[in-house]
């Protein structure tokens, strides 16, 4: 995939994702930040099935999606991702404006919908600030994307469940802010697509604009590296 093709993936999955969100978003705003019916239903559940064991783990894990462990993780996606010290320390740097200027707008529209979170004698961890979108589910999916992006660049073999494995961690942060009942399921799904937009608006951007010194090329195993070069063997 080039720059150009690259650069119109992400801008059609960031714009997807973007018309979503704001469809959500307005549906949320129209009903005063009430419960959708799904969220009635999602919180019932979670309170039903939520053993201390459970809530334990979910304690756990939702910790993982806020505060430094999201950057620590795009700055080591970003060292990892670079062939050159020029290129590590710009990925490093375009990695944690991403995140943190993603934080930063989630919070603005946070604050504009203002929408309440679940009953508090519900919650099984503390929260603060109003509930849409999550603040957890946007920061870890969109940490989970930065470090996805990384993998599928970078590394040379075991790229599946190495994306597995980060997927699955961006997706588990924020059904745990369900199960802990501080967050309605609608505003774990707003943050998701919060991060797929941002992550796809600046994917797109840096496809464009970046200059070519700074992009590192996608890594070969050894095999492939050997077809695509001509033969180490003269007798060949």
């Amino acid at each position: 995939m080039n720059r150009k093709e690259a650069a119109d993936f992400a801008g059609s999955v960031g714009l997807g994702a973007w018309v979503a969100f704001g469809l959500l978003a307005m549906i949320v705003i129209g009903r005063s930040g009430a419960p959708l019916a799904p969220d009635d239903a999602v919180l019932t559940w979670s309170l039903h099935h939520r053993p201390a064991e459970v809530e334990a783990l979910a304690r756990g894990v939702s910790a993982t999606g806020t505060g430094v462990i999201p950057y620590a993780l795009v700055v080591l996606a970003a060292l990892f991702v670079g062939h050159t010290a020029r290129q590590r320390l710009a990925a490093a740097v375009l990695a944690l404006a991403c995140l943190a200027a993603g934080q930063a707008l989630r919070f603005g529209v946070m604050m504009l919908v203002q929408r309440p979170r679940p009953p508090h004698a519900d919650w099984a961890a503390h929260a603060s600030g109003w509930a849409f979108p999550s603040g957890h589910s946007a920061t870890a999916a969109l940490a989970a994307g930065l470090v996805i992006l990384a993998v599928r660049i970078r590394a040379p073999r075991g790229k599946n469940p190495l994306t597995g494995v980060v997927a699955v961690w961006g997706i588990a942060v924020g059904l745990t802010r369900t199960t802990l009942a501080v967050h309605w399921g609608t505003d774990v799904l707003g943050g998701w697509l919060f991060a797929i937009g941002w992550a796809g608006l600046c994917l797109c951007a840096a496809s464009w604009w970046l200059p070519e010194r700074f992009i590192p090329s996608v890594a070969h195993t050894s095999s492939e590296s050997v077809e695509g070069h001509a033969p180490q063997d003269p007798g060949r």
